[in-house]
């Protein structure tokens, strides 16, 4: 395969080393902004630089604005595309690109990692298959040990559509339900950019899903103990938690320590669903699979990120069917 990729930040940069190494790819054709930028990573993988686009498949890693266009080029042109979340900065061009990739029937795949870390795997099995027994509460947790620059919030979206919406991916995916009420709140207890901004920097969320199973969602832009993100499924037979490892940064007060150091950054604690996840969407662009992660399940998790805003901002629960278009 031909595989074109856009966007060589962080995470940009990471899937290009990844592309470079699958064993399917045979051309990497980068592209970003900063022309030096393309040059250096193209050189050390041994990629070229050139348009993303003149390839099988393109991998859209770029500011979270661009999404929309790059997404309706795509479909345009037929090339399946992978992209990080968010699909667009509101509803609005998220439902234009939902229809774009329905009418043109190109495979679009939402990076949603979570959905292949094998821990979150592993607790969807266990309660699907009845090891959990029924299921009566969950809990969600993500907090970021350092925050973003300031101008990066500017453009974010707050604090639910940035940040909790994988939260929000994950619950539906793992759970295998919707919700119906959000009830959401936050506060601001580090640096002044974010109330400038409107956003938040702790937050915390309750949520109904439509079997009355309770959600508790709950997050934090400068955890200073690490990068912790948890889920915690509550049944009748069994609790079940992913992300509870040997690097994760708890302290018990009875003296229980971790033995590893904490996780620095969401590269490092999923580095190898980040993988898992571009194996999946190769699969999908040769037609070998389905995409399992479609822009109708982007959607539908930020209409859970649009009703926490509305309900953070107006101080009430939110019935999910309020802002669905």
């Amino acid at each position: 395969m031909r595989v074109g990729l856009l966007g060589l930040g962080r995470i940009g940069a990471f899937h290009a080393a990844t592309l470079a190494a699958h064993p399917w790819v045979d051309e990497l054709v980068v592209s970003d902004v900063d022309g030096a930028r393309a040059a250096e990573v193209a050189a050390g993988l041994g990629a070229q630089v050139g348009d993303a686009f003149d390839a099988d498949a393109v991998v859209i890693a770029t500011p979270t604005a661009t999404h929309a266009g790059l997404l309706m080029r795509a479909c345009a042109q037929g090339v399946p595309a992978f992209c990080e979340k968010p699909v667009a900065a509101g509803v609005d061009d998220t439902v234009r690109v939902l229809e774009a990739a329905k009418q043109s029937g190109t495979v679009v795949h939402i990076g949603f990692q979570r959905r292949f870390d094998a821990g979150y795997v592993r607790a969807r099995n266990a309660l699907r298959n009845g090891e959990l027994g029924t299921l009566h509460r969950v809990h969600l947790l993500s907090a970021d040990p350092h925050p973003p620059a300031a101008d990066y919030i500017l453009t974010s979206g707050g604090i639910y559509r940035d940040c909790h919406i994988h939260d929000f991916d994950i619950l539906r995916w793992v759970t295998g339900r919707e919700a119906e009420t959000v009830y959401a709140t936050g506060s601001n207890r580090g640096e002044a950019f974010f109330a400038e901004a409107g956003d938040v920097d702790n937050s915390a969320a309750l949520l109904t899903l439509d079997d009355g199973t309770l959600v508790t969602v709950q997050g934090s832009r400068h955890n200073g103990a690490g990068y912790d993100v948890r889920m915690e499924l509550a049944g009748t037979l069994k609790t079940q938690v992913v992300g509870l490892d040997p690097r994760t940064p708890l302290t018990g007060a009875e003296g229980l320590q971790p033995p590893g150091d904490p996780w620095p950054d969401f590269v490092t604690r999923f580095g190898a669903a980040y993988v898992a996840e571009l194996g999946a969407f190769l699969s999908a662009a040769r037609g070998e699979a389905d995409s399992p992660c479609t822009v109708e399940d982007a959607l539908s998790a930020l209409y859970l990120a649009e009703a926490a805003e509305l309900s953070r901002h107006e101080g009430r629960p939110v019935r999910v069917t309020e802002v669905v278009r």
